[in-house]
């Protein structure tokens, strides 16, 4: 290796190391909801709120630098990155006159000041509950990979945008107004406060592929690809599936947008609702995975180079794991245990794969329209080969409830959080349970470790603070008015907490 080689990767390292922004879902290509390089202050609530106008008292926070008012639906979660802050809501809280109705939206702002930038405006499908629920808005959290934002659109798009909006001119698309106005109505005056769509790739249109309720899911960034979850899934009917050929996780070049590869795991054949878990990226071994957890209960690793397989650019498949265990499957009488029945049967994989130390931590769960059920978290040797269901398990925790929540990892201890409320803290090589936490309303987000503490939000608007450790230790318990549905991320020094209708900028 040349000094200058050696130069460059300390580099490169460094940069990594001190780089405080949280520019994708899970920092990362790990997906890991940890930050713990970050610096918070130890007490923090918002101000008095008038329920009458939703405004927050900024005055009367404490140490909460900004307030941010969001539309009525928010469930992506915020990425921080170079100065800006990306996240996606809907139109109820209209920032732009030209721009009414219900819309999916992604918004841009400031990330000192919280003052508003740009956004992109998509319409509605029309497809009403069944692909686009009404008024969910965008729930896809953006990716950020230099001057460009990626984003899954309600309309199972993928867009790639200018970070800086049409401030900066016009780039790629030059059409953006006939975009915001949708197909066959007027195009729409376009101004600097707009994004700059530099290309988009449809999905349905492309791929064949039926989302299920809204498309979800981030973007995995992973060098000059973008991996991305389709949403494939289920009919109004529940029982039929639409487009049982199209695939569930796509390879796109992360410049022009073109289709490169997809999965051939005939995943869609098998699914019991949809798609909408996060792809993670690592190395294991001598080798480099994409790994994905899918709607049929299997966690599969990818090799992230498409082949030429039958005419198609594939995604060689290196090992699927059966998140779920044989008797979620079958019951004592042989037969397959029934989806979402009674509580019991097996589920899909809702919530993201987290890798750390070269393993990988996935935990099972479904729609919260379905209710409690039983559910397994999952720690996996990624090491191995084909089907890894019992060879690649290093351990399986059932002591949880079915979970939608991505896993945070900090020195050596795994936080866990399950629909019911509960918050697991078990250990990451054996899954030793050390405690549990029941913060008394369903979770839909993800426990984030960041300056030693736990933070986890849940449906009643409570956000829970704990101590790191294998003691518990609750700190504070602190009422953000409405419910948290998307998960607390950490960005140079600030905390940001989104509800349903705001977002909060935590700081010293």
């Amino acid at each position: 290796m040349t000094g200058r080689i050696l130069i460059l990767l300390l580099c490169v390292a460094a940069s990594v190391a001190t780089a405080a922004d949280w520019p994708m879902w899970g920092r990362d290509a790990s997906r890991n909801m940890a930050a713990t390089d970050i610096s918070l202050p130890d007490t923090f609530k918002p101000g008095p709120i008038n329920y009458n106008t939703e405004e927050i008292d900024q005055a009367k926070s404490v140490n909460i630098r900004w307030i941010f008012k969001l539309g009525s639906q928010s469930y992506g979660n915020p990425t921080i990155a170079d100065g800006r802050v990306f996240f996606g809501t809907n139109n109820e809280s209209p920032r732009m006159a030209a721009h009414k109705g219900d819309r999916g939206i992604v918004m841009c702002l400031d990330e000192k000041t919280g003052d508003f930038l740009w956004q992109l405006t998509t319409p509605k499908l029309g497809a009403g509950k069944v692909s686009d629920w009404e008024y969910l808005g965008i729930c896809s959290s953006p990716a950020v990979s230099g001057n460009r934002v990626y984003v899954v659109t309600n309309r199972c798009e993928v867009v790639c945008m200018d970070v800086e909006g049409l401030a900066n001119g016009n780039q790629g698309v030059q059409d953006e107004g006939s975009y915001m106005a949708g197909p066959g109505k007027p195009a729409m005056a376009i101004g600097e406060q707009d994004a700059d769509i530099i290309w988009a790739f449809d999905m349905r249109s492309e791929l064949g592929v039926f989302p299920h309720n809204i498309a979800s899911s981030s973007v995995l960034v992973a060098g000059n690809r973008l991996y991305v979850t389709t949403s494939n899934g289920q009919d109004w009917s529940h029982v039929n599936i639409p487009a049982p050929q199209a695939p569930c996780l796509i390879v796109l070049e992360r410049d022009t947008g073109k289709l490169i590869g997809e999965e051939a795991s005939g995943i869609s054949k098998r699914l019991f609702h949809c798609n909408w878990s996060s792809p993670a990226h690592g190395t294991f071994g001598d080798r480099q995975l994409v790994v994905f957890g899918a709607g049929d209960g299997f966690c599969y690793g990818f090799d992230p180079q498409p082949v030429k397989e039958d005419g198609l650019d594939i995604l060689p498949e290196a090992w699927r794991f059966d998140c779920n265990p044989a008797a979620y499957r079958t019951g004592e009488d042989g037969n397959p245990v029934k989806y979402a029945s009674a509580g019991k049967g097996p589920s899909e994989v809702i919530a993201t794969p987290v890798i750390y130390n070269k393993r990988v931590y996935v935990a099972t769960g479904q729609d919260p329209e379905h209710g409690q059920g039983v559910g397994a978290l999952s720690c996996i040797d990624a090491t191995g080969s084909g089907d890894i269901s019992k060879s690649g398990i290093v351990w399986q925790y059932t002591d949880l409830h079915r979970s939608i929540s991505t896993v945070a990892i900090a020195d050596g201890l795994v936080y866990a959080a399950d629909y019911t409320g509960r918050l697991h803290c078990l250990d990451a090589d054996s899954g030793k349970a050390y405690w549990v936490h029941d913060t008394a309303s369903n979770v839909w987000s993800s426990p984030l470790v960041a300056d030693g503490k736990v933070f986890v939000g849940n449906e009643d608007g409570y956000l829970t603070v704990l101590a790191t450790g294998k003691k518990k230790k609750k700190l504070a318990e602190i009422d953000f008015y409405a419910p948290l549905y998307a998960s607390p991320v950490a960005a140079n020094d600030t905390l940001y907490i989104a509800t349903q209708s705001h977002l909060f900028a935590v700081g010293n």
